[in-house]
This record gives structure tokens, sequence and C-alpha cells, in this order.
């Protein structure tokens, strides 16, 4: 019954705080499935502009479509590192959170190593979007971004090859324990 209470006093807090949401819809929902304590609601992130909720499958949605109007943009030919401000560029302008290259150090037992691991894109602090521009993904890029969900303990990541002609055919979505 505690439990109870204290999930219920956490979701009122967080509604009071975003409480100039547009989605009021989402709001409620996501209020209501705290209040229950529901596993799929435990991990909402909010956008700092727009201040709506959302959840990792809907922060990737919206970096495949600004991948999708990138790539529309460009086309395929160019270097990672363009395509990659791009579409930092792109997500930014949609109000997320995105940082570029960011540092993914090792924890052997007691010690930290900075080996110079790098994920190309970490987006509302959830999503890791590692950017490609090559012939085809093979299984050496699924285990570098499995690597990183689990060194950063995140739940999804994406791989993004831009040297298509049709982005969704470069699109390979992999999650971490779930």
């Amino acid at each position: 019954m505690l439990s109870r209470e204290l999930s219920s006093s956490f979701a009122e807090a967080t509604l009071r705080f975003f409480a100039p949401s547009r989605n009021f819809a989402v709001q409620n929902s996501v209020t209501q499935s705290l209040a229950k304590g529901d596993a799929k609601f435990h991990r909402v992130f909010a956008d700092k502009k727009t201040r709506c909720f959302m959840t990792e499958n809907e922060i990737s949605n919206i970096i495949i479509g600004c991948a999708i109007e990138v790539h529309k943009q460009l086309g395929p030919g160019l270097l990672e590192s363009a395509y990659e401000n791009c579409l930092a560029y792109e997500l930014r302008q949609r109000g997320l959170q995105v940082s570029q290259q960011v540092a993914m150090p090792i924890v052997y037992k007691e010690v930290k190593l900075d080996h110079g691991y790098r994920m190309d894109l970490l987006v509302a602090g959830s999503v890791v979007v590692e950017i490609k521009a090559i012939e085809f993904i093979s299984d050496v890029h699924e285990a570098q971004l499995l690597t990183y969900l689990k060194l950063g303990d995140y739940r999804l990541g994406l791989i993004l090859n831009f040297n298509t002609q049709i982005l969704k055919s470069g699109i390979k979505r992999l999650v971490n324990r779930l």
C-alpha cells in the first residue's frame, strides 16, 4: 500500500513539473501507469522544449524520421561525419538533446580504461545511434552497437547506414536487456 502511495505521489509531482505540456492524454496515461507501477513506463523522458513525455520507442521514431529527411536531402556517398552533423542538427531542431562523439570508457574490475571508443550520437540520454556510410551492415557493426549498449547500460540503439539508395534498407534496431 505504501509503495502505491509513493508511486502515485511521484506521478503527481512529475505531472505538476511538466504541467505546460500540450499532450494531456500522454501525461494522463503515463501518470496512471506510474501509479499502477507499470513496467513499460519506468523509463520516460521529457523533451525540454515541448515538455512532452516520450518513451525510447517514440524517440527512435523521431530519429528515423530525421535520418530519412537527411538522406532525402544529401543522398548516399558522403562521409559519416557529414551525416552525423546533419542528423544532430535535425534532431536538435525537433527539440531533442543530442550528444555527439560520446566517450565510452571500459571499466574492468576497479580500473577505468579510456580506449577511445566513441558513440556517434546519444539522443535524449537514452538512444544510441551509430552512423555508417558503408556497403552493408555486418555482424561486427551490430557487435559494436551492442557493446556500447552494454557498457553504457542503454536499452535501445540504431545503426543507420546512409550508403543505400533507400534509407529504410539501411536501418538496424538493436535492444539490450528487453
